[in-house]
């Protein structure tokens, strides 16, 4: 029998014998009744051969139709008529030739041309699954490919229905043909590692080269939700990218089937928590709730009971029939909003993960009370992997917008972080659209700047000298080296070399280090000392050991002696670390205070730039009370830098000093991102007289002296206005008063610079604390610190 037109290893014959012989069996051991029943049925069996012999075709079936009725009586009970859905027919074929009543209702409102056929099986698994039923009912090999198997059916209204089915093979067996090829083990493990090989498999098992007598039973039940779950699951992962437009398409094709409404559609809304709007979805299909906006506030976008209930209470918000409601409440903004999109009714799902909220679900219908408070429960099923899904899918999403900002930005401090990930989501979404967008420059408008640095006084000075030290002490050893040659070779080549050694040495006891000195003593040492080191190393062991000695004492990279250097190397990198940490740990709690852009530089020293303003903060209201209370924190905090300085400074292995200054700007201007330098600069060209101050004003002079602005041991203010003299004098009393500031305080001119006049100073002393035996402070100047340290 072949009614599916797809090949098949067995020839099925549909016979009844096995059943008969189960009647035969209760002859002797059942009941009276189930003897009687036996002998009825067995009667009908001798009076028509044909039911134990078998038939193949349709034709034979209708012509013992009544006595296949009778012998399935048992089987087919009519009291189960209407609550079981069950057939009887050829294994895995498509024409049942019995069924209950229940089933015959549920065919009858599909679709004419349905065909009854198992899902997710294609040809080759079909025939497979032949094979397998043959190795394990004939051969006896425990070959398992049973899966649960389905019929989708669509119901009257064209939703699909899917019944998982329950095979009893029973009634059937299965024999050998001159057709059948004999099956040894060799084959059988060949086979279990050739599961996709379906040629193989119909070597082993040719199409209909066995044969099956007997007829199979299906029992069948409604599995619709256990399936759509599993189809929702299997969804979500496959659009994990959450880029495929067929998503939102097949989700509402799986909640069809589980509210069994065909005109069921379904809508999703994004939260943006930074800015609390809603937002269109994109690629996830329409919003409902926004009904064609892209953007709107939550607030507005919903009415005050669907807000509180979706964003505080985190539940469900049903409306059955939105006309009746809407009619009721016609200032309720989101039932107007439904009824103009023809909803009639509407389940409103926050998609929520630990007590934050990622979107809503909309579920939307045409028909009034289809959807209501009772059947929103199916979504306590579906719902977890949703979420899961649009987590997976945020987090995904904020990687990408990062990656790009990283990309576009480098690192972005905290304070501004948000405005580039708003214009980093900007592009991505454009990009997505398939328009073309590319990341702009980002600005910032009305800011205060705010400067600072601890500078290391004379610091190229002193590296100077420490480049002098060595480079004489690597020159001092090669001229011991020269002259212990010049006793056992005697030749005048070693004698001029040592007349060039004695030049630099002069040089650097008489004249500072020039430009281009140590280039010329690399050059000599290069070119001449070097190789003649080399060829030194093989006259003699004692010349060898003075060469290794000298090798031990230069650099392997360079070849210069970095003793000195690398003692003032040290002793800047040991400054800028104690300095970066404790700006770096106060600026913490400066942001809580009011949070403003920060960044820190390490050069010779440490310098800080903060910037201050409602465009930075974006959500927090701006007061100048902030920017004043963070001159008066950058103030506290220069004078704890130089205290701890201060103590830092006699475990220094170079003796080092510091200035501290302060510039004070009094009027706001433009932070820009420059994307070509990945770096924040002021914009516009008054904005750029603050950047030229910034960068000389700490080398200049008190106007008509030769004394600089910046002294060890005091704090310079730099500024241009009365207003800001006036401001700072505040802050200094007060820091008099804490004991960090001394009374010293002096008001100075600035020198011009290059453009920039009329700058003025206020310069004063800072106090260092010490703590007595007695564990009491005491304040010292710097004249009285350096005394201490000098004894």
């Amino acid at each position: 029998m072949k009614d599916t037109g797809r090949e098949f290893p067995l020839d099925i014959r549909i016979s009844f014998k096995t059943l008969f012989e189960t009647y035969e069996a209760n002859l002797t051991t059942g009941s009276d009744l189930q003897k009687r029943r036996a002998e009825e049925v067995l009667a009908v069996a001798k009076k028509h051969p044909i039911l134990s012999e078998g038939f193949t075709t349709q034709k034979e079936i209708k012509k013992v139709q009544k006595q296949i009725d009778f012998v399935l009586d048992d089987i087919f009970t009519s009291v189960l008529q209407t609550n079981e859905i069950k057939i009887a027919g050829a294994p895995f074929q498509s024409t049942p030739f019995k069924t209950t009543s229940r089933y015959d209702a549920i065919k009858a409102n599909a679709d004419s041309s349905y065909e009854l056929q198992l899902t997710d099986m294609n040809d080759d698994e079909f025939y497979i699954l032949g094979c397998s039923l043959i190795l394990k009912g004939y051969y006896g090999y425990n070959i398992d490919f049973r899966r649960p198997y389905f019929y989708n059916i669509p119901d009257a209204n064209g939703v699909m229905k899917s019944y998982k089915v329950l095979y009893n093979a029973d009634f059937g067996q299965i024999e050998k043909t001159d057709a059948s090829v004999n099956i040894t083990q060799e084959d059988v493990s060949e086979l279990l590692d050739n599961f996709n090989n379906i040629e193989l498999w119909k070597e082993k098992f040719p199409p209909n080269s066995w044969l099956y007598s007997g007829f199979v039973i299906a029992n069948m039940y409604d599995a619709t939700a256990d399936v759509s779950l599993s189809d929702f699951k299997t969804s979500l992962l496959a659009n994990e990218s959450a880029k495929d437009g067929n998503f939102i398409e097949e989700f509402a094709g799986i909640l069809k089937s589980l509210y069994s409404i065909q005109d069921l559609k379904v809508g999703f809304t994004i939260f943006n928590e930074e800015q609390d709007l809603f937002e269109q979805p994109g690629a996830l299909g329409e919003s409902f709730v926004l009904d064609g906006k892209k953007k709107e506030k939550c607030d507005t976008a919903l009415c005050e009971a669907s807000y509180y209930t979706l964003f505080k209470q985190k539940q469900f918000y049903c409306i059955s029939e939105v006309e009746r409601y809407a009619n009721l409440y016609p200032e309720n903004i989101l039932y107007q909003k439904l009824l103009k999109q023809k909803v009639a009714s509407a389940i409103i799902v926050p998609v929520v993960d630990n007590d934050k909220l990622y979107g809503i679900l909309e579920i939307v219908s045409t028909i009034p009370q289809a959807l209501n408070s009772i059947n929103a429960n199916k979504l306590h099923d579906v719902l977890p992997n949703l979420v899961d899904s649009v987590k997976r899918s945020k987090e995904r999403e904020e990687n990408e917008i990062e990656l790009m900002i990283q990309d576009e930005c480098t690192a972005i401090h905290s304070s501004v972080h948000w405005k580039f990930h708003r214009e980093a989501e900007r592009v991505i979404k454009a990009q997505r659209g398939g328009q073309q967008a590319y990341f702009k420059e980002v600005v910032f408008e009305n800011v205060y700047p705010l400067y600072g640095q601890i500078d290391i006084k004379g610091s190229s000075e002193v590296r100077n000298e420490a480049t002098k030290k060595d480079l004489v002490l690597q020159l001092e050893h090669i001229q011991k080296i020269i002259k212990r040659i010049y006793t056992l070779e005697k030749l005048p080549i070693y004698e001029q070399l040592e007349f060039r050694i004695e030049n630099f040495l002069e040089d650097f006891n008489t004249e500072e280090l020039q430009v281009n000195s140590e280039r010329q003593v690399l050059q000599f040492l290069k070119f001449e000392i070097v190789p003649l080191f080399k060829h030194l190393s093989k006259k003699s062991e004692a010349l060898k050991a003075m060469v290794v000695e000298y090798q031990e004492m230069v650099e392997a990279g360079s070849g210069l002696v970095y003793t000195h250097r690398k003692d003032y190397d040290e002793s800047v990198t040991l400054i800028n670390k104690r300095m970066a940490s404790i700006i770096d740990r106060k600026q913490k709690e400066a942001q809580d205070m009011y949070p403003h852009y920060f960044e820190r530089f390490k050069t010779d020293g440490v310098e800080h730039s903060l910037y201050i303003g409602e465009s930075i903060t974006k959500g927090k209201n701006f007061h100048k009370v902030y920017l004043y209370n963070l001159r008066l924190w950058q103030l506290q905090v220069m004078c704890e830098m130089e205290n701890s300085f201060y103590k830092l400074k006699e475990k220094l292995p170079v003796q080092l000093d510091v200035a501290s200054m302060i510039l004070a700007f009094n009027s706001s201007l433009s932070l820009r991102f420059r994307m070509d330098e990945k770096r924040f600069d002021v914009d516009g060209t008054y904005n750029a007289r603050y950047e030229v101050v910034k960068k000389r004003v700490d080398k200049a002079n008190i106007k008509d002296t030769n004394e600089r602005i910046t002294q060890s041991g005091k704090l310079s203010i730099v500024y241009s206005q009365k207003e800001d003299e006036k401001e700072y004098l505040k802050y200094i009393a007060f820091l008099q008063h804490k004991k960090m500031l001394d009374k010293d305080v002096e008001l100075l001119d600035v020198e011009d610079l290059q453009g920039v006049t009329g700058l003025k100073a206020i310069r004063v002393s800072v106090l260092y604390e010490t703590n007595t035996k007695n564990d009491q402070k005491e304040y010292y100047t710097y004249e009285d610190l350096m005394s201490q340290l000098k004894t």
